[in-house]
């Protein structure tokens, strides 16, 4: 087994586009020999030339000194056959995302490297075991997924597939780590750890959108600000791409037969097909002009009294803080067991929608609202109505909240609102990864936290949302909705009734 901390170690790296030059470059920078191959004619040159721009702009930038790039650039050299790989002490392969593609490369390199060499593929989709089935020595295929663009989305994936010794996966981790990454390690399961938890947050939105619970903007404003995502959903599927996103959603749904929790939605296939791809094509959830998205122009609503509020205390706590919230905000609270003709009524639904709020306490749904008082509402302050709300009623919601809010955002009634909804299933999909065993519960949530750019891990952020109250909207959802995506991990389950954090690792059993 090779030294992933030896000063003598060479990588080779097959496949010189983007994703290579990074794994180039990080690698070379971490004084790491490199050997650059691509199987097109003048590629991997054209990289080696990009690679010394990318080095002389980081010295511009300040982040190298002239030396340090060009000792980092003296690392890398040009093969121009495979055969100049077979001194490697580890091959990356970077190449097209077949899998007949991937094995035949390594069954080639099989008869050129060495012994002892590592073959290590950057597939985000395909089995790692199934790509080493057909090596005749299975067990030093290992799989090193690094994200675009690789020096600066600070994780890789070490997956081990069905074969893979052990010692090769630690050895490939100490490598990541020496590169200047984050290096996890996941078993061979489709989407490994990144595009496995990324589920929830799409595939969910997408299902708000399905539902005309609001367009594609309100809802990634009102998970941005209430969820303080980076991105909202549909911005990231525009800038990732329609024709990237729906293979991967379709894999992985397809790859675990099924699975309810990874159901795409048809509108992406229709939208697809249309050319409505994203920034790329001009159009996609929101139009381009110049690779700038048109702003939104949201409805013009007019200031209206909120007069008298009345606020649910069918959920106590929830109650208690939102009354008190928007009291000290100057609205003018009534605090009788019900309310008064002329009050508005918020309810605060807990993995329900309004609907079910009414008619749990007997409400006029004409002035009756919701807010998702799981998440803070002063960047946004998402207001649901029901089919029967009153433009009266929208329009005293919204001037009461004005003054609270950066934003205030009108959506339909909708089961376990957006916040609730997507959170309750990112936390749980995560539950369920390290219910599966695919990684630890530290791995998963480093994984998600640098890998999808989410503001925590989704173990971590069920813990400070509560174990508990996300087992009851999961429940209410399953049970409201009658669909077993929503169904809770046992992981999730059993941490929430014990009480404990869903970072608790259960020790292994003989």
């Amino acid at each position: 087994m090779f030294d992933p901390h030896s000063e003598s170690l060479t990588l080779a790296v097959i496949g010189a586009g983007v994703m290579g030059q990074g794994i180039a470059q990080i690698a070379a920078q971490a004084g790491v020999a490199v050997r650059l191959y691509d199987g097109f004619d003048g590629v991997a040159q054209r990289a080696h030339a990009t690679l010394a721009a990318t080095f002389g702009k980081l010295v511009e930038r300040g982040r190298f000194t002239p030396a340090q790039a060009q000792a980092a650039m003296a690392r890398v050299s040009v093969a121009t056959s495979l055969q100049e790989l077979a001194d490697a002490d580890v091959v990356v392969e970077a190449i097209i995302e077949k899998l007949e593609a991937k094995q035949a490369l390594f069954q080639q390199l099989e008869a050129i490297v060495g012994a002892n060499a590592v073959l290590a593929t950057n597939t985000s989709s395909l089995s790692v075991t199934a790509i080493a089935a057909g090596c005749a020595k299975p067990a030093r295929v290992v799989g090193f997924h690094f994200f675009n663009p690789v020096p600066l989305m600070k994780i890789v994936e070490v997956i081990e597939g069905a074969r893979t010794d052990a010692t090769v996966g630690d050895a490939m981790l100490a490598l990541g780590q020496r590169m200047g990454h984050r290096a996890v390690r996941a078993k061979d399961t489709p989407g490994f750890i990144v595009n496995h938890a990324g589920r929830g947050f799409g595939t969910e939105a997408l299902r708000l959108l399905g539902e005309s619970v609001g367009s594609p903007a309100a809802i990634d404003e009102v998970l941005r600000g209430q969820g303080c995502f980076r991105l909202g959903p549909f911005e990231l599927f525009d800038l990732v791409g329609l024709d990237v996103s729906v293979p991967v959603m379709e894999s992985v749904y397809r790859q675990y037969f099924d699975e309810p929790r990874f159901r795409p939605s048809p509108l992406t296939v229709v939208r697809q097909k249309a050319g409505l791809l994203g920034r790329k094509s001009g159009s996609g959830f929101y139009t381009y002009t110049n690779g700038l998205a048109q702003p939104t122009v949201w409805p013009t609503r007019a200031d209206a009294a909120p007069g008298p509020v009345w606020v649910s205390r069918r959920q106590a706590a929830w109650g208690q803080t939102c009354a008190a919230w928007l009291h000290e905000m100057g609205a003018q609270i009534e605090e009788t067991a019900h309310p008064s003709q002329d009050a508005l009524c918020i309810v605060l639904p807990l993995g329900e929608d309004v609907t079910a709020c009414v008619a749990a306490e007997g409400l006029d749904a004409m002035r009756t609202v919701a807010l998702d008082w799981l998440l803070p509402q002063a960047r946004c302050a998402a207001v649901f109505t029901n089919p029967l709300t009153s433009a009266e009623s929208v329009q005293r919601a919204v001037s009461l909240l004005r003054p609270l809010s950066t934003s205030v955002r009108v959506l339909r009634d909708s089961t376990g609102l957006v916040g609730q909804r997507v959170l309750a299933t990112i936390v749980n999909i995560g539950c369920d990864i390290a219910q599966q065993g695919i990684a630890s519960p530290q791995d998963i949530d480093a994984a998600v936290t640098l890998g999808l750019g989410y503001p925590q891990g989704p173990l971590a952020w069920g813990d400070a949302l509560g174990p508990r109250l996300l087992l009851q909207i999961l429940r209410n959802l399953e049970a409201s909705t009658g669909d077993p995506r929503y169904r809770p991990s046992p992981w999730l389950r059993r941490r929430a009734e014990l009480g404990t954090s869903l970072l608790t690792f259960e020790h292994e059993q003989d």
